[in-house]
């Protein structure tokens, strides 16, 4: 199944975003919780991140496959050039297409921790725009972009971000899911500027429904996203009571789902870091 139709339906689309497991147990937890979902949500389409390691990178081609051809769920393999040559991107390409898998998800992706700023591998490409239109020449396949409601951190301003962000479908993608946000205003404002822009693509946003305070502050200072002062004082009064974070987090990604739907956003993405309690309660209490 083509993603870009599933945003065509009237109705919306959920989704799921998962990491790949570095381990062979890990391999069937992931699994375990994927079957999980699909029983009691029946997410539209489930998505498997792409890591810089070549280890990590055979579990992503590896999961996406099972989750498609064993699960029956439409699958979205991610794609990124950290450390990738061009016939590295063609081989991990040739595995997507030979499994079946027909949506790519086309990100540069991050700058890898022992470097302070982004190489491209030789022979590689350096910006996600690059790797759009290297899919788009050659491979059948529907792409998808990233996007940032508060601008990617290496951007110099917000004006900047959103000419890259309509490079991205003017080259080839499709759809686009964004970065995670906390505060509903980036999104319906990024939309507005986006729309105003020409941008006419499904515009997705991102949850991440917060279940460790250290964990989502690591996560926001990497991505530029912001958290509200008054949520944030209410993580790290509850910092050292796990459940009550975690239904702090979960309370305020139902309240953000609700009022993104209400509005007319086409679906929720969601980042589960591989755990389904918390996508699994934010979704069942919105649906």
């Amino acid at each position: 199944m083509r993603i870009s139709a599933l945003y065509q339906a009237e109705k919306p689309v959920f989704s799921f975003e998962f990491f790949p497991p570095k381990t062979d147990q890990g391999a069937r937890n992931l699994m375990a919780a994927v079957a999980d979902l699909k029983d009691k949500l029946r997410p539209d389409f489930v998505s498997v991140t792409y890591g810089a390691g070549g280890s990590t990178r055979e579990r992503t081609l590896e999961v996406v496959s099972r989750i498609q051809n064993q699960l029956g769920l439409t699958a979205m393999a991610h794609l990124t050039c950290v450390a990738s040559s061009q016939a590295q991107l063609r081989e991990a390409m040739r595995r997507v297409v030979t499994e079946g898998v027909e949506n790519v998800l086309a990100l540069r992706g991050d700058v890898p921790k022992d470097e302070e700023a982004f190489v491209p591998a030789e022979d590689g490409f350096s910006h996600a725009t690059d790797l759009i239109d290297f899919l788009a020449k050659d491979y059948d396949v529907d792409v998808g972009a990233a996007c940032y409601p508060e601008a990617h951190p290496e951007s110099p301003n917000p004006e900047e971000d959103l000419r890259w962000t309509r490079e991205k479908v003017e080259r080839g993608a499709s759809f686009l899911i964004t970065q995670m946000f906390f505060d509903n205003r980036y999104y319906f404002d990024f939309v507005e500027r986006a729309r105003a822009a020409g941008v006419e693509a499904p515009i997705v946003p991102g949850i991440m429904p917060i279940t460790n305070t250290a964990q989502i502050e690591r996560f926001t200072k990497m991505c530029g996203a912001t958290i509200p002062q008054e949520l944030q004082d209410r993580l790290r009064a509850d910092a050292d009571d796990p459940a009550k974070v975690m239904a702090t987090g979960i309370e305020r990604a139902i309240e953000q789902c609700r009022e993104l739907l209400e509005h007319g956003a086409p679906g929720l993405h969601f980042y589960t870091l591989n755990k389904s309690h918390a996508t699994r309660s934010v979704l069942a209490a919105i649906v």
